[in-house]
């Protein structure tokens, strides 16, 4: 039995069709695999900072217990923690103006955090007590945690935008709705070292 010519384009075309759409159906797999890893490491991220805003109160509530400690202070860093904990990012919407709003909502209260340390180093009774010390290593820990589950955001961010700029996942990305997502950045001034004088 013989195939005519015109079987034979059909089936060479037919294997054509089913290479192609099993191709972009490895790549469109492979985007919706990345993103999926940017979004599980941004809750991470957002894990650690609720860990440290559920440090805060207990903070505050220590702190209170020395009668002449400053209030306004105290009000400073319940203020930054109300708004840090207020703003929340959709991974699905990780672009550069919602994480520039995340980011100075959470600087916000990394500041007011530290100026509570400076004031405390005036209370030495308050620094003597076992609570707060416990409350200031969690602190300190937590800090390095969010320090390094930004950082792997911020690699598994990198992965995700060069998948999808790199051809040819670059010419389905637009065409499926995946788009470049934004990192961490370093604060403003923070490439200039810090002036110590003595």
């Amino acid at each position: 039995m013989k195939l005519s010519k015109g079987w034979i384009i059909l089936i060479v075309v037919v294997a054509i069709v089913v290479i192609l759409v099993g191709w972009g159906t490895g790549i469109y797999n492979k985007m919706v695999a990345q993103d999926e890893n940017v979004g599980k490491a941004w809750a991470n991220v957002e894990n650690v900072y609720q860990r440290r805003a559920d440090l805060i109160p207990n903070l505050v509530a220590t702190v209170k217990g020395v009668a002449d400690f400053e209030k306004s202070t105290l009000t400073d860093v319940i203020e930054a923690r109300a708004k840090a904990t207020s703003v929340t990012i959709d991974p699905a919407n990780l672009n550069a103006q919602s994480m520039q709003q995340f980011q100075a909502a959470q600087d916000g209260l990394s500041s007011a955090l530290s100026r509570l340390m400076v004031v405390v180093e005036r209370y030495p009774e308050l620094k003597a007590t076992q609570n707060f010390m416990e409350l200031q290593a969690q602190l300190e820990g937590t800090e390095n945690r969010i320090t390094v589950e930004r950082m792997k955001f911020n690699e598994t961010v990198q992965a995700y935008n060069t998948y999808i700029r790199s051809f040819p996942a670059a010419a389905f990305a637009g065409m499926f709705g995946f788009e470049k997502k934004t990192p961490f950045e370093a604060q403003g001034g923070a490439e200039v070292a810090p002036k110590v004088e003595f």
